[in-house]
């Protein structure tokens, strides 16, 4: 971890997350996210560095539109359910820290860190020289997982799809509903840093796979996340502008069915007029 040092003998490795605040890490493991985003809020208050700013694999995958906030952390690592970044307004988080429900203030309840099992890893690869082998790139994309973020268990990565002409690699990336033990949240935020900004770990080189003996780099990274239960976004928060193009498209579709049956009326109307009209007898 780069931004770690250690201190003491013997050696404590820890991590700057707050003034006169250190805490304590394992330095050969890969550090959980809470304490990795309290320690970007740090820096980016010393004006250290920190990063730059940077298809739905079901309708309730969501992708993390808030950005990075100052979390408040168990003593194990993982985020406590309820966030409110040092503000009056909070919300309801999942194990990746990302906001799941609407904006509430301090009363409002969540009652458990609902958990993540399932990632979508949409990445776009740089130009290659020999074009890219599709039946063995779930292989390839699943070993450099596993050798690049502590032995992360390859079994995990699912299903891999690939789209030449765009250069889009496509990994979902699953485990059981249930399964405390593996964390998918970690692997997904050090493989974004890795992508969108600079590696986390000490040696700066960038995530790659391998395939037909050439590296292949990513250069672009967009990560959906879905939970074990849905999210509970409402409408009632939802920002005036979303809010208007709603309406908009609303009204446009009631004037489109009146304009229609008006239409239809008057076409009526005259088929009436046209019809003729029987003789009577004499």
């Amino acid at each position: 971890m780069k931004w770690a040092t250690c201190d003491g003998t013997p050696c404590a490795c820890t991590l700057m997350v707050a003034d006169s605040t250190k805490q304590i890490i394992d330095c050969t493991k890969m550090i959980p996210k809470c304490f990795l985003m309290k320690a970007e809020m740090y820096r980016s208050s010393k004006n250290l560095s920190t990063r730059l700013i940077g298809g739905k694999p079901v309708e309730s995958a969501f992708v993390d539109n808030d950005g990075i906030y100052d979390p408040e952390c168990e003593n194990s690592g993982i985020f406590k359910a309820k966030q409110c970044n040092n503000t009056e307004e909070c919300w309801c988080v999942n194990s990746a820290g990302v906001r799941r429900t609407d904006k509430g203030d301090k009363t409002l309840k969540c009652e458990k860190l609902v958990e993540t099992n399932w990632v979508r890893l949409q990445l776009t690869h740089k130009p290659v020289a020999t074009p890219l082998n599709k039946d063995n790139l779930k292989t390839a994309i699943a070993d450099a997982i596993h050798k690049r973020y502590d032995n992360f268990n390859k079994a995990m990565v699912e299903e891999v799809e690939y789209d030449a002409d765009s250069r889009m690699i496509v990994v979902d990336v699953k485990k059981p509903k249930g399964d405390r033990k593996n964390d998918l949240t970690n692997m997904a935020y050090y493989m974004e840093k890795d992508v969108k900004v600079l590696p986390l770990f000490k040696n700066q080189d960038k995530f790659a796979a391998i395939m037909g003996g050439q590296q292949v780099e990513m250069e672009n990274i967009l990560v959906y996340y879905v939970d074990e239960e849905p999210p509970t976004f409402t409408m009632k928060h939802l920002s005036g502008g979303i809010i208007a193009v709603i309406v908009v498209v609303v009204l446009a579709v009631v004037a489109g069915l009146l304009v229609l049956f008006f239409a239809r009326k008057r076409q009526n109307q005259r088929y009436n007029k046209a019809q003729p009209r029987e003789l009577e007898p004499m």
